[in-house]
């Protein structure tokens, strides 16, 4: 497969705006809390997902809970703060390939690389398909990548490399089942998810005589739904007080 050249920089390496009681420009010393408390945020939350709290991060990134609480009142602050780029990634993943000109590759490089952020990082994938931390910056986000990603999907079968009855809105589960295989064997073989992946690729290319598919994806309304019925643990709706 010819290689795919990133045109979009880097993971979680552009933090957006700073929250608004950080609007005027911090100390330095406040800056490096800040930052050091990101750092540690992004990764407790890809080990172990979006159940730890805020007082599990400050212990985390070795500082005091009421330093945490003064840069991010709340944790779904703090989750906007480090997740956006995340998402917006998986968009730029699709943009890139897109401007492949064999559409299959493309298809492929992107399926590979969104298995891989979501096997790896435990707390982006939560956020990315459910909704129960949908504040806006995050659900805008999440909309932006579905017209690119169907730009995608729409390209491959135009050009007869993907199977009939596939859909945008099958990105997520194939997603979902990376990570899925990764928190299951994650330590024992941490590289396994690529089996399936790879497993998963091959069902979706086009061949001669294949078989309808037995079930239809769902549709954006019902995927929607199925999000918002996602409670990854440490969602709002099991939560204990935080």
């Amino acid at each position: 497969m010819e290689s795919i050249h990133l045109v979009c920089v880097g993971r979680y390496t552009h933090w957006v705006t700073p929250d608004s009681a950080a609007d005027r420009p911090l100390r330095k010393d406040a800056q490096r809390n800040r930052q050091r408390i990101i750092d540690a945020a992004r990764d407790l939350f890809a080990q172990k997902g979006l159940e730890p709290n805020l007082n599990d991060v400050a212990h985390h990134a070795g500082v005091g809970v009421g330093t945490v609480y003064r840069r991010f009142a709340t944790k779904e602050e703090l989750l906007e703060a480090i997740f956006e780029d995340g998402l917006k990634q998986l968009t730029c993943y699709a943009e890139t390939g897109l401007q492949h000109e064999d559409s299959w590759e493309g298809f492929v490089w992107f399926v590979e690389q969104m298995c891989q952020v979501t096997a790896s990082d435990r707390g982006l994938r939560e956020v990315a398909f459910s909704k129960c931390y949908a504040g806006a910056r995050v659900n805008a986000a999440q909309e932006s990548l579905v017209p690119t990603l169907t730009a995608l999907v729409e390209r491959a079968q135009a050009d007869g490399h993907l199977r009939p009855g596939l859909a945008a809105a099958d990105m997520p589960l194939i997603g979902l089942l990376a990570g899925t295989v990764s928190e299951f064997a994650g330590g024992v073989d941490s590289g396994l998810w690529r089996r399936y992946v790879a497993l998963l690729i091959e069902g979706m290319r086009r061949r001669p005589g294949q078989p309808e598919l037995p079930v239809e994806a769902l549709s954006e309304v019902e995927l929607d739904a199925a999000m918002h019925t996602w409670e990854p643990a440490g969602s709002p709706g099991k939560l204990t007080a935080r």
